[in-house]
């Protein structure tokens, strides 16, 4: 049998996730390539190249082809997701892959065309590109098509963006190079600075999933670090509290706040009023970090919602425009 293929794609720093026509994430996987520098072959992609940081031979590197939520490598990028859309196809035989792929609302004409050569060097024939907070207005099911405002925080890896839409458009808006690898990354120096223990990144995640926040919270914690001390060179611990690492991120949150205050500050007084009525949609992985939604609302005045899996939005936002543009 002979198919053509619709699939809407959030190609993130962190996550890239695949979604059909129908709204099924077929693919929830790391944005990350391993490859063998001798040979220049890909080794790995997704789940099983990250599973490949930190613990490969000096051949083997695992390569994160999208950095603040653009391509900084156009090969691996296109390799990814090469494998991810062939993963994704049941089919035997296609004749046409139409995508639509979200991307950052600041993000430069050259950086559009980019992404939209990867895709079509990955294999699809018809690229359609969507901004990241248009398609996670979409998928957290806000009326983006009305005339009326609507106004959304997207939290990624490597971005945030933050936009009022109304009338299927963004009235206002404004992206951040900022994210949750930005917070992972200031806890790995926080670590060296204060405690001279060197950390992965994938420790830094760890520690700000389990004790992370924006404000103080019920239950708060200690946890013990394990790494690598600078001085020694051998295997060290250190222990930190919930209190250490809300400063660490401060800085992130505050940027987070001072950006949703300057768009609201630009915002048409109608759709303000909107706004106020429905409140803030909080997407995107970063809504995840305790006490943000709180810390937002006590800014801004307005209630903030994180709507169900906040993660995919985004993709969910992709596919819904799949469907739409039939």
């Amino acid at each position: 049998m002979i198919f053509s293929r619709e699939i809407g794609i959030d190609l993130g720093t962190s996550n890239t996730r695949v979604a059909d026509r129908k709204g099924h994430i077929i693919i929830r996987e790391p944005s990350v390539v391993a490859v063998d520098v001798k040979t220049g072959r890909v080794l790995a992609t997704g789940d099983e190249a990250k599973k490949m940081i930190g613990r490969t031979p000096g051949s083997i590197v695992p390569v994160m082809p999208i950095r603040s939520g653009v391509i900084a490598d156009f090969d691996m990028t296109a390799d990814m997701l090469h494998d991810f859309m062939y993963r994704s196809n049941k089919p035997k035989i296609i004749t046409k892959t139409r995508v639509i792929i979200s991307v950052p609302s600041g993000v430069t004409e050259v950086e559009r065309r980019a992404v939209e050569d990867a895709a079509r060097a990955a294999g699809a024939q018809d690229v359609e590109l969507i901004e990241a907070p248009m398609a996670a207005a979409l998928g957290a099911g806000l009326p983006v098509f009305e005339a009326s405002g609507s106004m959304i925080i997207d939290i990624g890896g490597g971005t945030c963006d933050i936009a009022v839409v109304s009338l299927g458009g963004i009235a206002s808006c404004k992206s951040l190079k900022l994210g949750g690898d930005t917070m992972d990354e200031a806890i790995v120096e926080y670590m060296k600075r204060e405690h001279g223990l060197l950390i992965g990144e994938r420790t830094a995640e760890d520690i700000k999933l389990k004790i992370g926040s924006a404000s103080e919270y019920e239950g708060e914690a200690v946890m013990e670090v394990k790494g690598r001390s600078l001085e020694k060179g051998l295997p060290a611990s250190a222990e930190i509290s919930s209190s250490d690492i809300r400063g660490v991120l401060s800085d992130s949150v505050d940027k987070i706040i001072s950006a949703v205050k300057e768009t609201l500050e630009v915002t048409l007084p109608e759709l303000s009023a909107d706004i106020m009525e429905k409140g803030v949609y909080l997407t995107g992985g970063g809504s995840s970090l305790k006490g943000l939604k709180d810390r937002i609302e006590a800014a801004i005045g307005i209630p903030v919602i994180i709507p169900e899996a906040p993660s995919d939005c985004v993709v969910r936002g992709t596919s819904i425009k799949l469907r739409r543009a039939k």
